[in-house]
């Protein structure tokens, strides 16, 4: 039975997990605390019996792009290697509550891709067709189809952009992306897990070719294995080690309005007007656009980029003229030259890299951390993530996902 939401939550998160002082070795560390870092500490515990493990988190835990994402989850991408590594992140995603003995507040309420012309049309009609292929659920609605799943959604024929129709996939979904983090960190605390916050780290202790520690802020750390999970500041890190990793980092905003009625059903997206919409579980519309073009890692992002997005959702969703904006933030964005991670093995021994994921990092949080630890124990990559290895970007074998990732997600 499906739990009443926040039925057993603690009055603060802190409850649940222990804050340890960090050993001076361990068998694995993983640097970066939000969902990545703490789902993959999961499977190691969980599948490979691995449990002297130290997550290390410069802030909080699951305070950086883990709190600042706007919860979207599917797996309707456009190539099988995408697709595959997704929809094993979807599955996962719907036995995760039980699976954490904690209330994530999973809805699979589906999600509509808009297409607004007819090259949207065929694009979309292609990603159907591919999703199919794979096994996945996808569907091709019309306009009267899009009407009929979301009855808010303005259809009609004199817009700038007109509704043709959408792809459709109905498992895809929401989460509450605080509760997914602590019901990690809880899990992990549990098993015996190291969760140290407040500790920075700037660099690596190597043995020739071989990483054998961490440096922090507050000494080194010793490390039979080192994985790196802190998205776009990895880059960062890795340039210590004279490794070059094709990221560039850029701010991405998104807002939510008041509270209001339930009224919108599903998820709706549209790459044409760069805005997509769902009504989180309280009641709050929240909102994502595209990324701001600029670079850095500043969680702040440009006026316009707000301007242009709530014209958008007004737009295609005229009932929401009058609601007032809440409040907005900024998250940061690693985005690589093919919009699609880089997770797998480094020059370095021992040393395990995944970042890149772009806008897509919340969704994949179970399923790269299942793959991720299967990487780490047996230090083979998991063929889920073998096509992301850093050495696509020299054999050319990229996995081009910017048609599937053209716009916040």
């Amino acid at each position: 039975m499906p739990r009443t939401p926040g039925a057993d939550l603690p009055e603060h998160p802190d409850f649940l997990w222990e804050n340890p002082i960090a050993k001076r070795n361990y068998d694995v560390v993983i640097v970066g605390g939000g969902g990545h870092g703490l789902a993959t500490a999961h499977y190691l515990v969980k599948n490979h019996g691995i449990t002297n493990v130290a997550v290390i988190e410069r802030g909080w835990l699951a305070g950086g792009n883990m709190a600042r994402n706007t919860t979207l989850i599917r797996s309707n991408y456009l190539w099988d290697e995408s697709t595959a590594i997704y929809e094993h992140s979807l599955k996962l995603w719907e036995g995760l509550e039980e699976d954490l003995d904690y209330p994530i507040l999973f809805s699979q309420r589906g999600v509509l891709n808009l297409a607004h012309s007819l090259q949207d049309v065929r694009d979309s009609r292609r990603r159907v067709e591919a999703n199919k292929l794979n096994g996945v659920d996808a569907e091709w609605v019309d306009a009267d189809g899009v009407k009929e799943l979301c009855p808010i959604v303005n259809t009609s024929s004199d817009i700038r952009y007109p509704v043709l129709g959408a792809t459709y996939q109905a498992r895809a979904g929401i989460a509450k992306h605080d509760y997914v983090g602590w019901g990690f960190a809880r899990r992990v605390s549990q098993a015996g897990v190291h969760l140290i916050q407040d500790t920075q780290v700037t660099g690596f202790l190597t043995d020739g070719d071989r990483v054998v520690g961490v440096r922090t802020n507050k000494g080194d750390i010793g490390a039979g294995s080192v994985a790196l999970t802190a998205a776009g500041h990895t880059s960062t890190l890795t340039e210590t080690l004279g490794i070059r990793v094709p990221i560039q980092s850029h701010p991405l905003q998104a807002l939510v309005s008041e509270l209001l009625e339930p009224v919108h059903p599903t998820i709706v997206m549209s790459n044409a007007v760069h805005v997509y919409v769902s009504q989180a579980h309280k009641g709050e519309l929240v909102m994502g656009a595209g990324v701001d073009t600029y670079n850095g890692f500043g969680q702040r992002g440009s006026f316009h980029i707000i301007e242009r997005q709530m014209a958008a959702a007004v737009e295609l969703f005229p009932i929401f003229a009058r609601a007032h904006l809440l409040r907005s933030w900024g998250g940061i964005v690693d985005v690589t030259p093919d919009a699609s991670p880089i997770v797998g093995l480094t020059p370095y021994e021992n040393l395990y890299l995944n970042c890149g994921w772009g806008t897509g990092g919340f969704k994949a949080t179970p399923g790269l951390g299942h793959v991720l630890a299967h990487t780490i124990a047996t230090g083979t990559p998991h063929e889920l993530i073998a096509p992301f290895n850093l050495d696509r970007f020299v054999n050319g074998r990229l996995v081009d996902e910017h048609g599937a990732a053209a716009v916040a997600h």
